[in-house]
């Protein structure tokens, strides 16, 4: 692919989802879309490429982004957000909504649908603090496919077995010829939709707790910190954020504050929010 066809390709991409793409990522790109195009009648990736310029269809541009996304996930991924989840964050809101009774978490990229349903089985395993209690785990993903996927509640073999304690699978998970599939308990307390950070997000509502882990490094600066200004609207003073272990805010955004326990969260930050 030449620099110029790589080119148009980055700012498509960079306009309709946020996602930066550097030079050294020209030969992924080509594997990448030579399906795509090969599917939509078109000779080569180049040839795609130049099309998105002008008139195509929805699903054509569907499928570029499908392809240029990066999916990785798996349960309980890098533990300590989960054990935060577990020690800090619900004992903290278990004493602070005691008088409403009301929790409302936010998956923000959430792939097929590993970190959710982590949450989820973390919470089922605390049901009786929480007896009673209203709880929303939101969760959502631009990519039509993966949420379709996670929707859907099967795994893999690799994939269960990847993070995934051999209890939990024995509870939570049935096997079904070649996957596993999640129980329908389990599945009901996910409410998954498509949806793009870059898009307005007041639709989704107010969140106590927001997980947007490993999307961001994807982002140019100021792409990261649109998202996490608007995504600290969204909460209120006492909320917690969770990041993925190679992200900060520090030098990014000032709508958040390292919270003063839990490694990897923040807080959203309330001098600024006086200060607007």
């Amino acid at each position: 692919m030449s620099p110029e066809h790589f080119e148009g390709l980055s700012r498509f991409l960079l306009s309709r989802s946020g996602l930066s793409l550097t030079p050294d990522k020209t030969y992924l790109a080509e594997v990448r879309l030579n399906p795509v195009a090969k599917k939509h009648g078109y000779a080569n990736a180049e040839e795609l490429v130049v099309a998105l310029s002008g008139f195509v269809s929805e699903q054509i541009l569907n499928d570029v982004m499908e392809a240029m996304t990066t999916n990785e996930s798996f349960f309980f991924r890098d533990e300590v957000p989960f054990d935060n989840f577990r020690n800090l964050i619900l004992p903290y809101f278990h004493k602070a909504r005691a008088a409403t009774r009301r929790l409302r978490i936010w998956c923000a990229a959430c792939s097929s649908g590993q970190e959710p349903y982590s949450l989820a089985m973390i919470l089922d395993q605390m049901s009786g603090m929480f007896d009673g209690w209203l709880i929303d785990i939101v969760a959502t993903d631009i990519s039509q496919e993966m949420v379709g996927r996670a929707k859907s509640g099967e795994f893999t073999d690799f994939e269960v077995n990847r993070g995934l304690p051999a209890d939990f699978r024995r509870s939570y998970f049935r096997e079904q010829g070649a996957k596993w599939v999640i129980s329908p308990a389990l599945r009901t307390k996910v409410d998954f939709r498509v949806f793009n950070l870059l898009d307005d997000l007041t639709p989704l509502g107010r969140f106590d707790m927001v997980f947007c882990r490993n999307v961001l490094i994807y982002f140019e600066p100021d792409t990261k910190a649109k998202v996490l200004d608007r995504i600290s609207k969204l909460m209120p003073d006492d909320g917690f954020l969770s990041l993925g272990a190679a992200e900060t805010v520090v030098g990014v955004s000032d709508s958040f504050r390292l919270a003063e326990t839990g490694r990897g969260l923040y807080r959203p930050n309330v001098d600024m929010k006086c200060a607007v």
